[in-house]
């Protein structure tokens, strides 16, 4: 069960983790697809998606002005807003939260750009505590060859090029992606992250994460009884997926 400022919350919160090409999104489709044929209310949320700062880091990363502080600061407070606007509100509706990266993906990049790991917790101490977080582990070359397969070229900060650790923006990636990786070793043993083999079948890496979520599934109201979509209803959220609701409040 999840849980904030010690207080146990009605909804679930799963999270997948790992380096990119590892997976874990696809992964995260297809078990928010499941969970919705079994009737219950899904949110979903992922990392670098708050209308409030998303403008800002943009325009930052296309100039390249983001130092390591602020590239961190500007991610914690895109982190916040969708805590206390989306994630927080549906856990304590009884919806379940699916989060594309958490708060370890910033303990992860932070601290390879050379910031405190120590400060990096207290930032985050606010965080809801997940039901289940999982790590999609993958070997680097083949995380590699499936991000270079699949994209025409690779942005300034996803290659870590600010790093300055290569000039070719593909083994600046690489260099990056390991450093990230060595980085996760650390926060699985720390936050006892579910390890899984990102090169098993895709059908054999969900059949695994379902059966691992479902203990976690136990008490939770499905969303054809109506209590769930009355709770998010009386805190303005209406909807299956709490991000689009709250884009269409941010138009309006």
């Amino acid at each position: 069960m999840s849980s904030y400022n010690g207080q146990e919350l009605r909804g679930r919160l799963f999270v997948v983790e790992g380096i990119d090409g590892s997976g874990k999104s696809t992964q995260l489709d297809l078990l928010h697809k499941w969970l919705m044929s079994q009737g219950y209310l899904v949110v979903f949320s992922e990392w670098n998606s708050s209308p409030i700062v998303k403008t800002t880091t943009k325009r930052g990363k296309k100039r390249h002005l983001l130092s390591p502080v602020s590239f961190s600061l500007i991610h914690a407070a895109d982190f916040a807003n969708r805590i206390h606007a989306e994630i927080l509100p549906a856990l304590q509706a009884g919806a379940i939260v699916l989060a594309d990266r958490y708060v370890y993906t910033a303990f992860a990049r932070d601290a390879v750009r050379g910031l405190s790991k120590d400060w990096l917790r207290r930032l985050y101490s606010f965080a809801v505590k997940p039901s289940l977080a999982f790590y999609f582990d993958v070997p680097l070359d083949e995380a590699v060859h499936r991000i270079m397969e699949g994209r025409p070229a690779l942005k300034f900060y996803e290659a870590g090029l600010d790093l300055e650790l290569a000039d070719d923006p593909e083994e600046s990636f690489r260099i990056y992606q390991g450093m990230i990786r060595a980085e996760y070793e650390q926060l699985v043993k720390e936050f006892d992250l579910v390890r899984m083999n990102a090169t098993d079948t895709l059908v054999r890496q969900q059949k695994q994460m379902r059966e691992l979520v479902k203990p976690h599934l136990k008490g939770v109201m499905r969303a054809d009884r109506g209590s769930i979509r009355d709770a998010l209803k009386e805190q303005g959220l209406a909807g299956r997926y709490l991000l689009e609701a709250l884009r269409k409040q941010a138009q309006a």
